[in-house]
């Protein structure tokens, strides 16, 4: 059996699958599924059937097949991606006939937390923009409309002029499933809007921001902007488009919003959606730390 991981592994690295990183998490992955089939005295991979995938994998999540440490889903997940990868490759090149992981389901139900700004690094990325130079002032409304109205950068794109209330200090946002919400500005965005208006190329369409031909901007010259605006401000992370929504969302929260409130703003169907959000910056714990253990 371990001829044939290694076997596995050579085709791997011939192929050019995965980072090394992947390939050693599947030699790991392999070689602890083949210690548990040698503790069950099962010495042939075409023993293995789907009542030894069920108790392996039983074993894994409880620990008893990891060295008593329990695996979380992600790295469950990752296990059987591994295995049924591995016996597929026996199938097609040995004369296993049948692949014992292949109807076994990957739950990966817990999500990753979104990345996010500080506010620091928030205002950093505005503040390298000269509001005087008409294509600069509308590269910093582009950031500043996902920031600090939290949309995305479809409804970036789509705004039109006429969905600005300048009196209310709303936006009107047609978002997924054509769902209508309102989402306050301030006003010194208010005004940097009114300022960038007159320099649109074509003053016949309704669309915000436009690019030097009259038409709207596209998602790869959001991200262009956003690429070129994150080394200016020296960010040690690439900015994407959806990271200033994930901020715009982090903030509120850190500031005290209630979470039904974010949700109606985000335009999220399901609360459950905007609980990810629930995490706090470091800052924010140091604080909430000090304020109840303060120094003596």
């Amino acid at each position: 059996m371990d001829e044939l991981l290694e076997s596995y592994l050579i085709y791997l690295n011939r192929i050019n699958s995965g980072s090394e990183h992947t390939r050693d998490a599947y030699n790991r992955d392999i070689s602890r599924f083949i210690k548990y089939l040698k503790s069950e005295n099962i010495h042939d991979f075409k023993e293995v059937d789907r009542y030894t995938v069920n108790d392996y994998l039983a074993k894994l999540r409880s620990g008893e097949a990891n060295d008593q440490r329990k695996i979380g889903k992600a790295t469950l997940a990752r296990n059987i991606s591994s295995l049924r990868s591995f016996f597929q490759y026996l199938d097609n090149n040995s004369d296993i006939s049948a692949n014992p992981f292949s109807s076994i389901k990957v739950s990966r139900s817990s999500r990753k937390l979104p990345d996010f700004l500080l506010v620091d690094e928030i205002n950093n990325l505005l503040d390298i923009f000269d509001l005087n130079d008409p294509q600069q002032l509308r590269n910093r409304l582009a950031i500043e409309l996902m920031y600090a109205s939290g949309l995305r950068v479809s409804e970036l794109t789509s705004l039109k002029i006429s969905d600005i209330d300048f009196e209310q200090l709303v936006l009107r946002i047609v978002g997924k499933g054509s769902k209508v919400r309102m989402v306050p500005f301030y006003e010194e965005l208010g005004e940097r809007i009114k300022a960038y208006i007159p320099f649109r190329k074509n003053q016949n369409s309704d669309i915000l921001l436009e690019n030097n031909q009259g038409k709207p901007l596209t998602t790869r010259m959001i991200q262009y902007i956003l690429d070129d605006a994150g080394k200016k401000a020296s960010l040690a992370i690439r900015v994407h488009p959806h990271m200033l929504r994930h901020s715009f969302a982090t903030h509120l929260l850190d500031n005290g919003a209630d979470l039904r409130v974010v949700q109606e703003l985000l335009g999220h169907k399901n609360l459950s959606t905007t609980q990810i959000y629930t995490h706090v910056t470091v800052d924010k714990l140091r604080e909430t730390y000090h304020k109840a253990f303060p120094e003596k």
